[in-house]
């Protein structure tokens, strides 16, 4: 991977006695359902900072859609939302992290609702609906398709009303702060304050994924990989950076921003067309438009690659009530004339979540002492070679919860302290050029797009390797004084992270596809139609970690 990664500690200089100080007892990074989930666990412990890059509710959270699966109906158990779990993870599932995912759900479900959650009802009960990869209704939601909104409204609410816990909106973290091996807080930039080191006994990173990594996208423009580079750069383990879900059905209308139209549009029986008209989903997979989604996007894209379009369809033109069920998207397609009664919904994939992260047990912790993870930052094991629809923001409830209550008593048993240590991160102006920043991250992301995207080959990565260590070279020696400088220099390590896992993956498993290697016998998702000789070996978590002399790259087999 190259000496890239030896260069820098920290993307910024400071000296602790000269800058601004604060101190907490845990400190969360991350506003989304994970981050607040884990600061009210911690708070009943001591205090808390919770610091979010924009405000609040500025999250993938908040942009979710389809809902949280949970299996609360009584034709439902832990055990089959268990065998779904495994199932779509295609060998690479945490056994012991999926068993507490599913059995905590129904608790987690309840404790919302009696937080205020105003989830969709139907008669007396829950309205469930279906997504692909379930095997039957189990998938909670609230507004229609704002699930996201409602829950992270609901988390705010109980945040803002909780006294120990002091949020800090649009406050950058830079960079997590270590001493003799240990995590001790991070440093962060406000635009109005500066410079800022909160010191924590604990910390943890709910900072969420990098799909801004890729040109096609359905996250908010704060979801750069901050959070993974800054625990790159700290030495924590990162693990399975491979696995990228693409969401099959996001909104194109060419010159508009992405869309997500949820999964939920087809768990609720809307057809996948192609520019003919014809439903061409039953030719990959049994369940057509329900697959999984990594089969679900592959199939577009081989589609659209055989039939020279930029485009798919969504056809709900046969749902009825679908402005009631889905008014979000109803009125997003009012916006750009189309009328859900009468038109197609054009569609193609984009990068929605990542499936690896910083590496975590189940409680939350990482290699580093004092340094936690959870959400979409974190990798431990629940979603293996890919995410079940709606599972994520379960995690983030179950997970949080851990995580927070594991740091806050921590750091209930750590003695408090008022000394500043003296930290100290100098390092020289680079003599090199001034760079283009939007220029460099634009062509970041189509480069990613177009060669880590959902098809991959070793070939097409190599290119990409070599193309990042050029733009590396004179982005990664710079020091920045603002966010977009920060930002670039976090895309290009998570993106050559990446890149180089995915050349480490051989083989296609789960939402990881090489067009050049065979399929892993593990992954139990339906033939595609040409599916290659299966390996004989189990399935490897992909792990990277930051060592003295370069990056240090690791199989693990799975046990």
């Amino acid at each position: 991977m190259g000496s890239l990664f030896d260069t820098r500690r920290y993307l910024t200089n400071f000296d602790s006695i000269r800058a601004g100080n604060a101190l907490t007892d845990v400190l969360v990074i991350g506003s989304g359902v994970g981050g607040a989930r884990a600061a009210l666990e911690a708070a009943r412990f001591g205090n808390v900072v919770l610091v979010t890059k924009g405000s609040f509710t500025h999250s993938a959270t908040h942009w979710a859609q389809g809902g949280i699966a949970a299996a609360i109906s009584p034709e439902d158990s832990p055990q089959r939302h268990y065998d779904d779990t495994v199932r779509v993870g295609c060998g690479l599932c945490t056994p012991e992290a999926v068993r507490w995912l599913v059995e905590e759900g129904p608790q987690r479900i309840e404790e919302l609702i009696s937080w205020g959650f105003a989830v969709d009802r139907q008669g007396a009960g829950l309205a469930l609906g279906r997504e692909g990869g379930h095997s039957l209704n189990r998938v909670v939601h609230a507004r229609g398709d704002q699930t996201g909104g409602e829950l992270a409204e609901t988390m705010e609410r109980r945040v803002r009303a909780t006294a120990n816990i002091r949020v800090f909106e649009h406050c950058f973290v830079i960079d997590l702060m270590t001493l003799e091996g240990a995590c001790v807080g991070a440093v962060s930039f406000h635009p109005r304050h500066g410079h800022q080191l909160i010191w924590a006994k604990q910390t943890i990173v709910a900072s969420g994924g990098c799909g801004q990594l890729w040109r096609e996208t359905t996250n908010p423009p704060v979801l750069t990989g901050d959070g993974l580079a800054a625990a790159f750069r700290a030495g924590a383990a990162l693990r399975d950076l491979e696995m990228m879900q693409f969401h099959p059905t996001t909104l194109y209308v060419a010159g508009a921003g992405r869309a997500l139209i949820p999964e939920a549009v087809r768990g609720d029986g809307a057809y996948l067309l192609d520019k003919s008209g014809h439903r061409f989903m039953a030719e990959f997979h049994a369940d057509g438009e329900l697959a999984p989604r990594d089969v679900v996007s592959r199939a577009i894209h081989s589609h659209l690659l055989q039939t020279r379009a930029n485009c798919v369809y969504l056809d709900v033109r046969h749902m009825r009530g679908f402005a009631e069920r889905f008014p979000n998207i109803a009125q997003l397609c009012r916006d750009f004339q189309i009328d859900v009664t009468r038109d197609l919904i054009p569609v193609r994939p984009s990068a929605h979540y990542m499936v690896g992260g910083i590496e975590a047990g189940l409680d939350g912790r990482t290699n580093i002492n004092g340094l936690w993870v959870c959400g979409e930052a974190a990798s431990n094991g629940v979603h293996g070679a890919n995410r079940m629809a709606s599972n994520s923001l379960l995690e983030g409830l179950v997970f949080g919860k851990i995580a927070g209550e594991q740091a806050g008593q921590r750091a209930a048993g750590t003695a408090n302290s008022t000394h500043v240590p003296r930290v100290v991160s100098q390092t020289p102006q680079s003599p090199r050029t001034v760079l283009d920043l939007p220029d460099i991250r634009n062509s970041l992301r189509s480069v990613m797009w177009r060669n880590v995207g959902i098809v991959r080959s070793g070939d097409r990565l190599s290119e990409t390797a070599d193309i990042l260590e050029f733009w590396g070279h004179y982005t990664l020696d710079k020091t920045f004084d603002d966010v977009e400088g920060w930002e670039l220099q976090n895309l290009l390590t998570v993106a050559r992270l990446v890149t180089h896992s995915a050349q480490e993956r051989t083989e296609s498993l789960g939402v990881h596809f090489r067009g050049d290697a065979p399929a892993a016998a593990s992954c139990a998702g339906a033939a595609e139609g040409r599916r290659a000789a299966r390996l004989e070996t189990r399935p490897s978590h992909i792990r990277v970690v930051r060592g003295g002399n370069g990056t240090t790259h690791t199989r693990v087999p799975v046990t």
